[in-house]
């Protein structure tokens, strides 16, 4: 079995749950256990600052949280860009990984050069997530650390697909509602 840490799983259009409808899901851990995932594309209308006061002077007053999955929603993930990778919980691609409780919301602003915050994650059981590839429910294609930050992420899921090449860069250019075309 190979892992598929540091991968992007890419909702593929047949993909019928809404959670995850045009998704794009960064693997920060994955194993016999199972797996998990943050959601990188799916902004909410609420402040990271509202949500967490404690970040205000860390993140920029303007910062949206982001839905990273229907996993425990009112918790808090943070994904940072590490000055020492060693800090993250889980790296998800070069010096990007979530946040630890050792780096503490306090140092984050030293720790890290670039973060965003998710409300929940994706997780998957044992064997759960190597089903849903069978079924092709996911494409994967490798992160990069700018997957994480995308200026535009409601962009994300045509520019991976573009990224990756050949057939996809049909799908990448799919309307939402294929009857529209």
């Amino acid at each position: 079995m190979s892992f598929l840490e540091g991968q992007l799983l890419v909702a593929s259009p047949a993909m019928s749950d809404p959670n995850f409808a045009r998704t794009v899901v960064a693997i920060a851990n994955h194993d016999e256990d199972g797996a998990l995932g943050i959601v990188l594309n799916r902004p909410s209308e609420t402040e990271v600052v509202e949500a967490v006061p404690e970040l205000d002077g860390v993140m920029d007053p303007d910062e949206l949280v982001y839905v990273g999955g229907p996993v425990q929603p009112a918790s808090i993930v943070v994904l940072a860009e590490f000055e020492d990778p060693a800090e993250a919980a889980y790296l998800v691609v070069d010096a990007v990984g979530l946040v630890s409780d050792r780096t503490g919301l306090e140092r984050l602003g030293s720790a890290t050069a670039r973060r965003r915050v998710y409300a929940g994650y994706t997780g998957w059981g044992p064997g759960q997530l190597e089903a849903e590839l069978e079924r092709e429910d996911w494409i994967v294609e490798p992160a990069l650390a700018a997957d994480v930050f995308a200026e535009d992420p409601g962009e994300l899921w045509g520019s991976v697909l573009q990224r990756k090449g050949g057939q996809f860069r049909l799908l990448a250019r799919m309307p939402v509602d294929p009857t529209v075309n």
